[in-house]
């Protein structure tokens, strides 16, 4: 029988590991401008955001507890082909799209502001160390990784408290037009649901090669717990992000980029020293968040080919070349750029996730494969309304239910998993 102390432990450990899994760097910029935004509203755009960026992407790791498999079984009860493309088009934005934003944040925070280079430059550089290390699975970066997020988890403690505490309780007005729904789809852009069935497979491998003495209930029980302090702890941060960036709207212009208002904030807070000493962990956190990204994306493409150190290596150098194409963009317009992509794979990934974790007879494949069809049908509309040169008319589609707020495949997916488990015999 383990002890009452060893358990506690042992949630704190796993808690603590799938924190660092989703406080990323690139995360950082995003919650002090919703904030900035946001006004006397910034309490319900927190909602939002935290709905996808935090809620979400814990179900995620809850679903992996219970498949104990990998991406590919996300999606494997609809069918092995489904599953392939769909672990294939994870891969190709998580490769195309937040890895080269990790240079482009890199730049914006630790280089442009200290030295006159061209990001072109640092892109080059970045990904030709991120390829040194993706070949050669240095363990420097994991004890890198284990001391950067508690580090930079204590400067944002002192960011936010400096922030929360100095300023006066003045809110000005919301500059959104629809708060609630601006904070989730700014959620999507952290890729932490998609971070959640790429990686979270990982913290699963680890528990049960740690504890093979342990059942399968109680290892579900230390991931649940664990999970939702790893949940409340990303949740307090990105309150506190958002609270600063809203209380700041007097010392920053509402057309500040993302990277300078963190920056800004960290300069305010904690003084010119403060912000470098930031801007350095950050682009660490960068770094190590580009290696992950790539090695998984290799290690996929290498299992599809019999292990073959070949594939590894030329997706290992694609996945580099187009770092160094993307990431010499700015952070904003990689945001950009990344939001037709989200409108689609997000809102698959939020119900395979959803779809996972629910008990298996309301899962049924049948249900499985109509509530998914449902849900990729009716992202469209919001995939074309993402591209202002495929945008439909706004009257188009405006009788999808809350298709004016982005989320046009919520109702019918709901609607179809009842009406499916109503009508249909569980397979």
């Amino acid at each position: 029988m383990i002890s009452s102390a060893f358990k506690t432990k042992e949630i704190w450990v796993t808690a603590f590991a799938l924190f660092s899994l989703f406080f990323g760097a690139g995360n950082l910029i995003l919650p002090p401008q919703l904030g900035l935004k946001s006004g006397e509203l910034w309490w319900l755009v927190t909602l939002g955001f935290c709905t996808s960026a935090v809620l979400i992407p814990i179900l995620g790791i809850l679903a992996h507890a219970k498949l104990q498999g990998t991406i590919f079984d996300f999606g494997k009860k609809f069918s092995p082909t489904f599953a392939l493309i769909y672990s294939l088009l994870v891969y190709a934005i998580a490769i195309g799209l937040p890895a080269p934003r990790t240079a482009s944040v890199t730049h914006e925070m630790a280089v442009a502001p200290f030295f006159d280079s061209s990001p072109w430059l640092t892109s080059m550089l970045y990904f030709v160390l991120v390829f040194v290390f993706v070949m050669n699975r240095s363990k420097i970066l994991d004890l890198i990784g284990k001391l950067l997020t508690p580090a930079i988890f204590l400067i944002l403690i002192g960011i936010i408290g400096v922030i929360t505490f100095s300023l006066d309780y003045d809110f000005a007005h919301s500059t959104m037009e629809n708060t609630f729904t601006a904070g989730i789809l700014e959620g999507y852009q952290t890729f932490d649901a998609i971070g959640a069935v790429v990686v979270g497979g990982v913290i699963i491998v680890s528990i049960n090669i740690r504890h093979t003495k342990r059942s399968y209930a109680e290892k579900k029980t230390l991931i649940r717990k664990a999970g939702w302090l790893a949940g409340l702890a990303l949740f307090l941060i990105y309150m506190g992000l958002i609270l600063s960036g809203a209380l700041s709207h007097s010392l920053f212009d509402l057309d500040i980029s993302r990277t300078e208002l963190l920056s800004g904030l960290a300069t305010e807070a904690l003084g010119t020293y403060g912000n470098l000493f930031l801007s350095m962990l950050v682009a660490l956190a960068c770094f190590t968040t580009a290696v992950g990204i790539v090695t998984g994306t290799s290690d996929f493409i290498r299992s599809r080919f019999q292990d073959s150190q070949k594939a590894y290596t030329i997706t290992a150098i694609l996945g580099c070349v187009l770092g160094v194409v993307m990431g010499q963009f700015n952070v904003d317009y990689i945001i950009a750029v990344a939001l037709p992509a989200l409108m689609i794979i997000y809102p698959i990934t939020i119900v395979l996730i959803l779809l996972n974790i629910v008990p298996e007879k309301y899962a049924s494949p049948t249900v499985f494969k109509a509530v998914v069809w449902t849900t990729i049908i009716f992202s469209i509309p919001d995939f074309l309304n993402s591209i202002p040169s495929l945008a439909p008319t706004p009257e188009a589609f405006s009788w999808i239910p809350l298709q004016d707020y982005s989320l046009g495949w919520v109702l019918p997916a709901l609607a179809t998993f009842i009406v499916g488990n109503l009508t249909s015999s569980k397979d």
